[in-house]
């Protein structure tokens, strides 16, 4: 054991392989889950979230550059080409990398993907947007470590991070963090509270936090109400 990264490897290894959902190794899994491309997954819709072209619409959020984690298909990393953002997109997935670069050529839109464990990979901050999709609540607790100092490395002074995760008592586990790792599985996806959220980013101003809103089919927004969207600002408040 030489540094916190070992020990962090060390917690990883307690949770069966199955469980993995965060590191290189379950890039075939995600491989296999993006694999047919007409699934009728709801988020595999070719739109950007509601809340993120919300903040766009009421000007909380500006063109600039920004990354999008663990973002699968690209749907929002497209997105944000298209609002004029300059793009780099991470996901573990093979499968969902050449989905989202599908999607971008389709678009015209510039995206730089990285198909790459995002706490490792080469990333070229710093980002004025950092966005978070679904990743978050695919974390086990030691790795919200990892996560935190990931945005202290690569979010610009003043610059926002973006996150939708599972809401408690509508989707993922409330299982408490202990037992998490005495049975060695994540059930799917771990599910919040808003005060845990606040919590976990006390480091950042919090502008926004709400449920995300359910939206028809045939919108042109994904909207899942089992869902948090946050916004939180990187030092001061919001304007």
């Amino acid at each position: 054991m030489r540094d916190v990264e070992d020990l962090l490897k060390l917690l990883d290894g307690l949770f069966e392989p199955g469980a993995d959902r965060w590191s290189a190794a379950a890039a075939d899994w995600w491989d296999d889950f993006y694999a047919d491309r007409d699934r009728p997954v709801p988020f595999f819709a070719d739109k950007p979230d509601e809340n993120l072209a919300g903040w766009l619409d009421l000007g909380w959020i500006r063109p600039g550059r920004a990354l999008d984690i663990g973002g699968g298909p690209g749907r929002n990393a497209v997105f944000l080409a298209g609002c004029g953002f300059e793009v780099d997109a991470v996901d573990l997935s093979p499968a969902a990398v050449a989905w989202g670069r599908d999607r971008a050529r389709a678009a015209g839109a510039g995206v730089r993907f990285l198909c790459a464990d995002v706490f490792t990979a080469d990333l070229t901050g710093p980002y004025d947007l950092v966005y978070d999709s679904g990743l978050f609540h695919h974390l086990p607790p030691h790795r919200r470590i990892s996560y935190r100092e990931l945005l202290r490395r690569v979010l610009a002074p003043g610059g926002h991070f973006g996150l939708t995760c599972f809401a408690a008592g509508a989707m993922g586990s409330t299982t408490p963090d202990a037992q998490l790792y005495k049975q060695g599985r994540l059930e799917g996806g771990l599910a919040f509270e808003s005060g845990e959220l606040v919590r976990a980013f006390a480091e950042y101003t919090l502008v926004t936090m709400r449920r995300m809103n359910a939206e028809p089919p045939e919108s042109d927004r994904f909207g899942e109400e089992f869902l948090w969207t946050a916004l939180f600002r990187n030092g001061g408040k919001t304007g």
